[in-house]
């Protein structure tokens, strides 16, 4: 599912990006979507209680706007959190400018940061580019790709999706960043997504809610949920195709959009080896099939396994005993690739060096039937490797 092929770009947006100085690397770190007037928007946010400055920020403007957003202002290399009220007025102060620029209210901007938590934003190098940043800004997939750079941290390459509408009349076009701190709970990870359908904000809402449990809320790198979390739908209406002829098409593109870029993050996850398609069968729901595969997604010791294409199924059978969910082990089977490991609980017999190659792939298959129900998931993680812990060691410095 990760995106292949053209990018279709949804009309009534503009996108820039600029050097501020924010990054040490001397790198593209700031970064602009500029809407048209008739534009709506809806948003999910990061659960975790500790929130940075933009959440607190994006959240009061949706609501003072009603889901009615012009611009979207990203700086990278600067999480803005944990910086307290000084932290909150630079946001602000921030949109406000912005807004100025652009003749807009200053709710109508909404902020997105990420980066290094606790470290002070820096208002000024952002203000004195805001003019440039404005200036640049182009319709064209060479600015739309300018600005998937900008938003990077220990990302390896910038991320995109794009499904078309209606033979070509309308599109979703997606962008995120995230690579490391990712368990999104909704939702440092930032995805926009962009179409220019008509659609009202509430309508938006329930549809990116839909999207994102069967994406981002089902991925997994390394169990930790960022303060900065931030998945934004915006619909500048310019196809003028209304979001209610187009329901059932819309809503199947945009769960392709999000699935392709969830996908790109796992993929892209810090010192990732190996991707692990996770299918979790024969539970009561899908809240126990989810409980379960985080429990095994979270596991170092399993985590650790599969980085040495090791198919101790032991490790993932102890996972799912301590998941919480009330499970019989003399019910469950576990797999990797089309080969049962673990049957009943039990060790059985298997093609020990074909498991192997299995795991040694760069994208491999593990399931677990627990025996319970009906309901299954599919859920993406990863290995856990030397690299992860030497970026993570040395990130701050």
């Amino acid at each position: 599912m990760i995106q292949s092929g053209p990018v279709f770009l949804p009309k009534g947006f503009k996108f820039s990006a600029v050097k501020a100085g924010i990054k040490a690397s001397g790198k593209l770190d700031l970064a602009m979507i500029i809407a048209g007037p008739k534009t709506s928007a809806a948003a999910l946010f990061t659960r975790n209680l500790v929130t940075a400055a933009p959440v607190e920020v994006g959240r009061s403007a949706l609501a003072k706007t009603k889901g009615r957003i012009r611009a979207v202002i990203v700086n990278s290399g600067n999480a803005n959190c944990a910086t307290g009220q000084p932290g909150i007025r630079g946001c602000k102060k921030v949109c406000a400018e912005s807004a100025r620029i652009l003749d807009l209210e200053a709710a109508q901007v909404f902020p997105s940061s990420t980066g290094i938590i606790g470290v002070p934003l820096p208002v000024d190098k952002i203000i004195s580019h805001l003019n440039l940043l404005i200036s640049n800004a182009g319709p064209s997939l060479e600015h739309l790709q300018q600005f998937s750079e900008a938003i990077l941290t220990t990302d390896s390459k910038p991320k995109l999706a794009s499904v078309p509408l209606r033979s070509g009349r309308g599109a979703i076009t997606g962008v995120a960043k995230g690579a490391g701190m990712i368990h999104p709970q909704l939702a440092t990870m930032l995805v926009y997504l962009l179409t220019d359908v008509a659609a009202k904000p509430p309508e938006l809402k329930t549809a990116l809610h839909k999207a994102c449990d069967e994406s981002f809320n089902a991925i997994s790198i390394d169990g930790d949920t960022s303060t900065n979390d931030t998945v934004l739908l915006l619909a500048s209406g310019a196809s003028e195709i209304s979001y209610q002829s187009v329901r059932n098409e819309f809503d199947r593109a945009l769960q392709k959009v999000c699935g392709s870029l969830a996908e790109q993050i796992v993929a892209d996850g810090e010192g990732v080896q190996h991707m692990v398609r996770l299918r979790i069968e024969q539970a009561r729901n899908r809240t126990e099939a989810l409980q379960i595969a985080r429990a095994i997604s979270h596991s170092l010791l399993v985590k650790t396994a599969w980085a040495g294409a090791d198919p101790n199924w032991g490790r993932i059978l102890a996972a799912v005993g301590r998941s919480g969910v009330p499970v019989d082990p003399n019910k469950i089977f576990i797999s990797v690739g089309k080969q049962v490991v673990c049957r009943r609980g039990m060790a059985c017999v298997f093609d020990e060096r074909a498991a192997h190659q299995e795991l040694s792939k760069a994208e491999c298959e593990v399931g677990v039937k627990v025996g319970r129900g009906k309901a299954s998931l599919s859920f993406l993680t990863t290995d856990l490797t030397q690299d992860y812990v030497k970026i993570n060691a040395d990130y701050s410095t």
